[in-house]
């Protein structure tokens, strides 16, 4: 069976639709329904089969499409080997990223490559809803993505690597006036009637909020909601309520119009993770761009450390 007819197959699993794999792989639905005609007849056996006005895998096209991936992992581990060889970790590499991810992370991790040489670093910025970032690595190399369980459990069951890269503390934004500026750490009791600045709906901020919530025994008035956390800090400043914000990167501009508190009694934080196709994982640029993302995560959150004693 051709390896290009199998790839197919596998976008196929992975993207859901003829249009969808056509899209991705710059051919016409015609093409791809052709070629993978070519592979059911190279199998020997039905590997889709209709479903309302599309198509969907039979047993037997799963299965393909899972020994597709392991050839492309093996494919690309062979190249890998021999570009360890020739020293040679070049070549392009594509990734998205949150925004937040991205301000705290990329500067210094583009600086690191750098200093390789002759590996180019595309980055594009992304912030779907905390369950759809394994979605992300059909279209990218790598994808920088948070979550707030640290063993990405909702990840669990796609089929992605994952890299951890930190963990990043989470604290409550105020306006230096506010009643709580002053204390030193915060209780879920102590924001109780506070006005919420939140995020969108399946953002992973809203379950520390719904922990917040259960821990004090009383819901949390959310009075706002974006996913942008330049127009949350603007907010805050501006009095208008109180936020969660990463701490590494909160702040921005209003820096001095926000103050930022440690909680305690809640688990506030965000889990930063690398994910990576298997094949695309194999690669020794995408290894070499995850080894300089790692160096510089273990940077950031040494020259913060200071910045977030333990709550107790």
């Amino acid at each position: 069976m051709d390896v290009r007819r199998l790839e197919l197959l596998r976008e196929l699993a992975e993207r859901g639709s003829i249009t969808e794999v056509a899209r991705a792989t710059h051919r016409t639905p015609s093409a791809v329904s052709q070629q993978l005609r070519v592979l059911e007849r190279e199998a020997g056996l039905p590997l889709t089969e209709r479903a309302g006005r599309g198509i969907v895998l039979t047993d037997a096209g799963r299965a393909l499409a899972r020994s597709a991936t392991d050839v492309a992992v093996a494919i690309e581990h062979a190249t890998a080997l021999w570009d360890e060889f020739r020293n040679d970790p070049t070549g392009e590499v594509s990734l998205a990223t949150f925004p937040t991810g991205g301000q705290m992370l990329l500067p210094g991790v583009v600086k690191r490559l750098d200093a390789v040489g002759g590996l180019l670093l595309h980055c594009s910025d992304r912030d779907p809803e905390s369950d759809d970032f394994p979605d992300l690595t059909a279209d990218y190399d790598i994808v920088l993505a948070h979550t707030p369980t640290p063993a990405a459990t909702n990840w669990g069951e796609r089929d992605v690597v994952m890299v951890k890269l930190m963990t990043e503390p989470l604290d409550i934004a105020l306006p230096p006036g506010h009643r709580l500026a002053g204390k030193d750490l915060l209780d879920p009791e102590d924001l109780v009637g506070e006005r919420w600045i939140g995020v969108p709906w399946g953002y992973p901020f809203e379950r520390t909020i719904h922990d917040i919530s259960a821990a004090a025994g009383s819901p949390m008035n959310v009075v706002q909601r974006f996913g942008d956390t330049r127009v949350t800090e603007a907010f805050v400043a501006a009095g208008l309520g109180i936020a969660i914000l990463p701490c590494y990167t909160a702040g921005g501009a209003y820096r001095s119009e926000i103050v930022l508190k440690n909680l305690r009694g809640v688990v506030a934080e965000r889990h930063i993770f690398a994910l990576m196709r298997p094949d695309r994982a194999e690669r020794l640029a995408v290894r070499t761009v995850i080894d300089a993302l790692r160096a510089e995560a273990a940077a950031v959150v040494e020259a913060n450390a200071h910045r977030n004693p333990p709550a107790s």
